[in-house]
This record gives structure tokens, C-alpha cells and sequence, in this order.
């Protein structure tokens, strides 16, 4: 059984102010190929994000494309209740949507925010309840998933056990990019 913890920039650091931003579809296209690979390699399980606005909400979008043909699961973990209690009702209600499509939903700390020691808990249950993980971060271009790029590297040094982390930076998006448009020509 494979657990895969993704996460990675929240959308307003990659400039995607929209849904219907053409990055959007890269990212996607990108987290996609993962998978797949991730499933020709190995039975993958279970897709574990976060609540985020960015690319742990656009890989659950994916994972929930993929649960029909492969049987892959998708849980959605937030750090504390009321994750999303700043955001607008918009955002809310697709968050609601993605939660009741998943195939679980919790908190790990039962209480609105109190402290950055949630967020730490949080990490620390992501990494004990997961086999490997893929981010969509570049090191160059740190951001708000530093936070986790270093909480694996820290469990990656300490545990006992191997914890792959994949990473997918701007080159590999960019890439992505390319054999996406070799794929879907732009018809005139």
C-alpha cells in the first residue's frame, strides 16, 4: 500500500488568480503524469493532501479523476478546524465540494487555530501517515512550502525508514508545459 502526501505552493505564489488560469491545466497535466508513474511503479493507495488553495486542492481535483480507473483513494487533512473560516464563500463552497468527494476528511487538531505548534502536529501526522511525498516546489523559490520541504528533509534525516520525496520545480514544469502542447496542438 502506497500513501503519497502532496503539497506545494498555494496558488497565489504561482500568479493564478482564476480558474480558468492556463497554469492551472499544467499543474495539473503535471501532478497527473506523477501519478501515473507512481501507479505503473507501485499500487498507489492513497492520495493525501492538504486543504490549500493551490496544488494540494488541484491534486485532489486529480485524484478524483483518476478513482474510477485505479481505485485511488484521496484524503483531504487540515491542520485545525475552521481551516477555512478567512476565505471568501466561493472558495469555501468548493472546498465543501472537495471534502464531501473525497473519500476521507479530518482535522488533526479539533480546535480553530491557537498556535504554529497545530502546524507542526500537522507535518508530523502527514509524515507518520504517509509513504513517500511529492511536492510542486522549487528550493530557488522558496514560498510557504518550505515549511514542509523542511519537515521532510528533518524526517528524512531522522526516521528510520526511507520517506521518498519527489520534487517538481520550474524546469519540470516547464517541461510539462511542452509535451502538454505536443499533445494538445491548438487547432485553427
Amino acid at each position: 500500500m502506497l500513501r503519497l502526501w502532496v503539497t506545494g505552493y498555494r496558488s497565489y505564489e504561482l500568479n493564478v488568480f482564476g480558474e480558468h488560469d492556463p497554469k492551472i491545466t499544467i499543474i495539473k497535466y503535471a501532478l497527473k503524469q506523477a501519478f501515473m508513474q507512481l501507479l505503473d511503479e507501485q499500487q498507489l493507495d492513497w492520495i493525501i493532501t492538504g486543504p490549500n488553495m493551490g496544488i494540494e486542492q488541484w491534486a485532489a481535483e486529480v485524484a478524483g479523476t483518476l478513482r474510477a480507473n485505479y481505485g485511488v483513494r484521496l484524503a483531504i487533512m487540515a491542520p485545525y478546524e475552521n481551516y477555512t473560516v478567512r476565505w471568501n464563500e466561493t472558495n469555501q463552497a468548493a472546498f465543501v465540494n472537495r471534502t464531501k468527494s473525497a473519500d476521507f476528511f479530518a482535522a488533526t487538531s479539533n480546535t480553530p487555530y491557537q498556535s504554529p505548534a497545530q502546524l507542526k502536529n500537522y507535518q508530523r501526522f502527514m509524515l507518520k501517515h504517509t509513504d513517500q511525498a511529492l511536492m510542486i516546489y522549487d528550493p530557488e523559490h522558496p514560498g510557504k512550502p518550505k515549511f514542509d520541504y523542511q519537515s521532510i528533509q528533518l524526517y528524512q534525516e531522522q526516521a528510520k525508514k526511507d520517506y521518498p520525496l519527489k520534487l517538481l520545480d520550474f524546469y519540470d514544469l516547464e517541461d510539462a508545459a511542452q509535451e502538454y502542447q505536443e499533445q494538445h496542438p491548438m487547432q485553427h
